[in-house]
C-alpha cells in the first residue's frame, strides 16, 4: 500500500466506490474537489489496481484548530489497518495543532477511542439536499 500526502497524480478514475450508504453520494469529480480544497490529505493507494482505497482529510487554520471531516476505506479493504494508518499519518501532520475535532456516528466512537481520541459533545447542522456537493 502506498500512502500519499498529496493528490498529485490522482485522477477521477482512481476515486470510485466511496461514500457507501450515502443517499446522495458525491461523484468522483466532487470527491476530487474536496480533496483539493482540504488543508491536509492522506491517501491510501493500491499500487496493483492503481486506485485510491482510502482517504482522510483535515481542514485547519494552521494555528490552533483542525477538523477531520472524512475518513473512508473502501469496503473490500477494511479491517486491514488502512484506516488506522491514515489516522496515524494525519495526526502526525497535525501534531502542532491544539485541538483536533472529528464527528462520527456513535457506533464508530470505540474505533476512534482506540486511536487516542476522546468522546465529546457537539452540535451539527446537515443540509441533506446538498449531500452530493454543489
Amino acid at each position: 500500500m502506498l500512502y500519499k500526502h498529496s493528490i498529485e497524480g490522482i485522477s477521477l478514475e482512481m476515486l470510485k466506490g466511496f461514500f457507501v450508504g450515502w443517499p446522495n453520494p458525491p461523484q468522483p469529480d466532487t470527491h476530487l474537489r474536496l480533496l483539493e480544497n482540504s488543508s491536509h490529505v492522506v491517501l491510501a493507494v493500491d499500487e496493483e489496481s492503481n486506485s485510491v482505497v482510502g482517504f482522510i482529510t483535515a481542514i485547519s487554520d494552521g494555528v490552533l484548530s483542525a477538523y477531520i471531516p472524512f475518513l473512508e476505506v473502501l469496503p473490500d479493504y477494511q479491517n486491514r489497518g488502512i484506516g488506522k494508518e491514515l489516522v496515524k499519518r494525519m495526526m502526525e501532520q497535525l501534531e502542532d495543532i491544539y485541538m483536533i475535532d472529528l464527528m462520527c456516528d456513535q457506533e464508530l466512537q470505540p474505533y476512534y477511542e482506540k486511536l487516542g481520541m476522546i468522546k465529546s459533545t457537539g452540535m451539527v447542522f446537515r443540509n441533506y439536499s446538498k449531500q452530493s456537493g454543489k
